[in-house]
């Protein structure tokens, strides 16, 4: 499911009757991937994380807004394979203005980052890790510039 989300009270100017200032519709969307399991027989099972990946890279391919975020817990680094239709298109936030290695799991001794922060058509400015929660993850953040 997708809404629209638009924060008036930042883009408002007397002449923007719609609130989307110079910069137009900005896309968002929110995900919580499947985890990856262990089987002792099988190895790694990714299944449900690889079909929710590949729904995620059609969906953004499908977007009509040239600005798009995709932010959540991907339950994968982006390096994994299984990322190609979303990093294909979107632009880590980390990567592009990381500060830190922004690890966020888990919260106790973060070795990995598997919460993300993914943009197109906008500008990250700046990435990093934010305190714990009580989650078993740390959340993420970004600034974002149009």
């Amino acid at each position: 499911m997708k809404w629209a989300v638009s924060d008036r009270r930042r883009a408002r100017r007397d002449d923007d009757a719609d609130g989307l200032g110079d910069h137009g519709p900005l896309a968002v969307y929110v995900a919580h991937l499947g985890s990856a399991r262990v089987n002792l027989g099988s190895g790694f099972w990714t299944d449900s994380r690889d079909r929710g990946a590949r729904a995620l890279g059609e969906a953004i391919a499908a977007e009509q807004n040239k600005r798009v975020v995709l932010l959540g817990d991907l339950n994968g680094t982006m390096d994994d394979r299984a990322f190609v239709d979303i990093t294909s298109q979107l632009l880590s936030a980390q990567d592009a203005a990381a500060d830190g290695l922004g690890f966020s799991w888990p919260a106790k001794f973060p070795v990995v980052r598997i919460d993300q922060i993914l943009v197109g058509g906008v500008q990250p400015e700046s990435s990093w890790v934010l305190p714990a929660t009580g989650s078993d993850h740390l959340p993420v953040a970004a600034g974002i510039g149009w």
